[in-house]
């Protein structure tokens, strides 16, 4: 696998050219326009021949496909459904992952069971795939614990926070994996914006200088918050992995046959002993970056419709139905499915307990601390004042 050389650096603008600082991003290009992307399937649902990558896809079945639907469509419902939740005060934050389940399903479909995801706190979808219920997605969301499932279980580790930091553990997991000498591999989920930090700077250092059987899959949605891709590199992202010497290939984010092929080929390499590979998933964030988030205030509609006509789910079914591979029974079946799912999550954030407002003083300190019981007990006094002033409403007649 080749990689592109790095694209010439473009000329300064000159001192006649009027600025376009600050002005709403619009009219980014289309996955189709990319130079090297790797597609398999088209916005229309057309299959696409690829010589190096058809290799990868060639005895999915049309009931596997079928599964590829049904996984980013129940990942979809729950995704709304969480984030419903949230709007309803259910959950503290929730980070959607609306336009990027091709990428999550595809690439969570080409893993063993014994290879092992380290992901951010976007990553429903992979964790779908491996089995995590979604119901224990949302426990750290509502608050009430730290992740809500056993990493070792699944091969999944608990969402990370802390942007990039997961690339590092990734790839000191991935070093002793190779010391082991187990042929598993190891796959890092990141953002557009999470490339941008020296943690995921060093993780291509060391896995690169150790031959670390890891896949770093970049899900570049185009927008790290309110900074657009081009405020944060002068080259597609793939083409990073170039100067840390290993292979970056560019796939098509919204098209699941695509991610699924590339990451089976990454994930070969990996365990070939051919050392890591950046995997680009070029794809599009269409809701917020959180539910704490306003994309109105840095993006356009033009922006947000054009890529809505290059919808993941749509491109497949579009192809299940042409190729003859899904009837309507199939997708009334699980439109039902969909509608049962997201009753269950919510009925399940229902049932969850209330967060436990003293936890954040427990395990400060190893032997406990003075300090920190005194702040217990001045919280504790805090809390008890809003009974008090509860029942004294009820005493002079006021209510609550």
């Amino acid at each position: 696998m080749t990689v592109e050389s790095t694209a010439a650096r473009k000329p300064r603008r000159s001192a006649g050219t009027k600025s376009t600082a600050g002005k709403r991003t619009t009219g980014r290009k289309s996955p189709g326009t990319e130079p090297g992307l790797v597609q398999l399937l088209t916005p229309e649902g057309e299959r696409v021949e690829n010589a190096e990558y058809d290799q990868y896809v060639a005895g999915v079945t049309p009931e596997e496909l079928r599964g590829l639907y049904r996984d980013m469509v129940l990942t979809r419902r729950f995704d709304a459904e969480a984030t419903a939740l949230q709007r309803q005060g259910e959950l503290g934050l929730w980070a959607s992952l609306l336009g990027q389940e091709a990428a999550q399903i595809g690439s969570g479909r080409a893993l063993r069971d014994d290879d092992y995801v380290f992901p951010t706190y976007r990553e429903h979808g992979v964790a779908w795939c491996r089995g995590v219920d979604p119901t224990n997605l949302l426990g750290m969301f509502r608050g009430v614990n730290n992740g809500g499932w056993d990493p070792n279980s699944n091969n999944f580790h608990l969402y990370t926070i802390v942007i990039g930091s997961q690339t590092l553990h990734a790839t000191g997991y991935a070093m002793g994996v190779a010391k082991d000498g187990a042929d598993s591999a190891v796959i890092a989920y990141f953002g557009d914006g999470a490339s941008s930090q020296g943690d995921v700077a060093e993780s291509f250092t060391f896995s690169a200088v150790y031959n670390a059987p890891v896949v770093f899959f970049c899900q570049n949605n185009q927008w790290a918050i309110s900074e657009p891709t081009e405020k944060q590199t002068r080259v597609p992202l793939y083409q990073r992995a170039q100067g840390y010497g290993f292979p970056g290939v560019r796939v098509d984010g919204n098209d699941v046959l695509a991610c699924l092929a590339v990451t089976r080929w990454a994930l070969e390499r990996a365990r070939a002993g051919e050392g890591p590979t950046l995997v680009e998933a070029y794809t599009y964030r269409m809701g917020a970056h959180t539910t704490s988030d306003d994309p109105t205030r840095y993006r356009g509609d033009e922006e947000r419709q054009s890529w809505e006509a290059k919808d993941p789910i749509l491109r497949l079914r579009r192809y299940l139905e042409a190729a003859n591979h899904a009837d309507e029974g199939f997708f009334a079946e699980l439109e039902t499915e969909s509608e049962t799912l997201g009753r269950r999550v919510r009925e399940a954030v229902r049932a969850m307990p209330d967060p436990d407002r003293f936890a954040i003083f427990e395990n400060v300190y190893a032997d406990g601390h003075a300090l920190v019981d005194e702040e217990r007990a001045q919280f504790a006094a805090y809390q008890a004042s809003f009974a008090d002033e509860s029942e004294s409403g009820f005493a002079a007649g006021e209510g609550v």
